[in-house]
């Protein structure tokens, strides 16, 4: 069957091809080339000749086929272990939670560790939360100093796990927070977006701005370079998954301009696949979903995304953990529905993975390989 359609896409790819692209390479700058764009990048190992027909088809193929995936929940909110959301639930106010900045070591985050746990998992790929909503970046930026080079650590972990990922032929996913940011002085605010783009701080923090002074277009231009940076530094990237979908539908979705930045993202690397969680505008390449999933009218590849830690994304001290029994069932029922898995594990403050979550993954994996196929059985979409 594998064979079929992917002789399918191959005969068909390349009259597609200008449909599926557009005119989206007019968006790339002078100077700037899509990272990895002259050989197939190693996750789509198998996928050749669909890739050279069409880049973003095979991958798509790829992405139905692929089945489960690894999240990763790692940010300043790490530290105090009391959920991602902790600055906005308890209003830290911002200049003293950024102080977190100088705690971060990352010291046990071993990125070929990750990759190989993925691997023995059954997994085909790797989302990391390259930037949460507390606006801590994980990678290298320009565009600011509040990130993880710029702390103790000293380590741009995104280009840590991007090259263990690629060395295990794992796709790598880079989760960045788009619709919300609490640290950017000109991120959506609670006046025109909504009680949740912001922590409601009483009286206002100094560190946004307000009124006529707020210009949400220097906040996207900030989104936009990021992304790119995340798009031309890192090698092939097979996805970019967006969050904080609230803001935008809670007012104008096309102030934000978003279909100019999927465009974009797929000029600088056309195979990337582009979701906004649950569907903003509707062009994404694919639904994704929380938890138990939800009715997929448009037949669009989906992907189910739920955490083995009860209650939170980011580690929370003393939560309850999914075990084995539970993840096979959480995959089987994402399988029937035709979905993938993209099951989060939040690492610990040093960056280690939660030692049960390691052994439920492991065990997981020896499952599967026992029923065969990385659980082929299990899935009917």
């Amino acid at each position: 069957m594998m064979e079929t359609r992917r002789g399918f896409l191959a005969k068909t790819g390349l009259a597609l091809a200008a449909d599926a692209l557009g005119s989206s390479a007019l968006f790339a700058k002078e100077g700037e080339k899509p990272s990895g764009a002259a050989e197939v990048p190693s996750y789509l190992h198998g996928y050749e000749e669909p890739y050279a027909a069409n880049p973003r088809l095979a991958a798509l193929e790829w992405f139905r086929e692929a089945k489960s995936g690894l999240f990763l929940h790692y940010g300043l909110y790490s530290l105090l272990g009391r959920h991602e959301w902790v600055q906005f639930r308890e209003k830290i106010p911002v200049a003293e939670y950024a102080k977190l900045k100088d705690q971060v070591t990352a010291e046990k985050f071993d990125a070929p560790f990750i990759a190989s746990l993925a691997r023995d998992a059954g997994m085909r790929y790797v989302n990391i939360t390259t930037r949460h909503h507390d606006g801590f970046c994980l990678f290298h930026t320009k565009q600011t100093d509040f990130n993880a080079v710029n702390s103790p650590a000293k380590r741009d972990l995104v280009a840590e796990l991007a090259e263990a990922c690629r060395a295990k032929e794992l796709g790598m996913f880079f989760y960045y927070s788009h619709g919300r940011d609490w640290k950017h002085p000109h991120a959506p605010n609670n006046d025109e977006w909504g009680g949740s783009a912001r922590p409601k701080y009483d009286p206002p923090d100094p560190a946004y701005a307000y009124g006529a002074e707020h210009d949400l277009q220097k906040y996207l231009d900030f989104v936009t370079a990021q992304i790119t940076e995340l798009l031309t530094h890192y090698g092939p990237v097979a996805g970019i998954w967006l969050d904080g979908i609230a803001t935008p539908k809670s007012g104008d979705p096309a102030k934000f301009h978003c279909q100019e930045l999927y465009d974009r993202i797929h000029s600088l690397q056309p195979q990337v696949l582009v979701s906004y969680k649950q569907g903003l505008l509707g062009t994404e390449d694919f639904f994704a979903p929380e938890h138990k999933g939800v009715p997929n009218p448009e037949g669009k590849p989906m992907e189910i995304c739920t955490s083995m830690q009860k209650g939170g994304w980011g580690y929370v001290e003393g939560a309850k953990h999914m075990d084995a029994d539970e993840v096979m069932q959480t995959l089987e029922s994402a399988g029937k529905q035709g979905a993938n898995l993209l099951l989060n594990t939040g690492p610990l403050p040093d960056g280690s993975i939660y030692p049960p979550d390691v052994e439920t993954l492991r065990e997981v994996g020896k499952r599967l390989k026992e029923k065969g196929s990385n659980g082929d059985a299990t899935r009917t979409g």
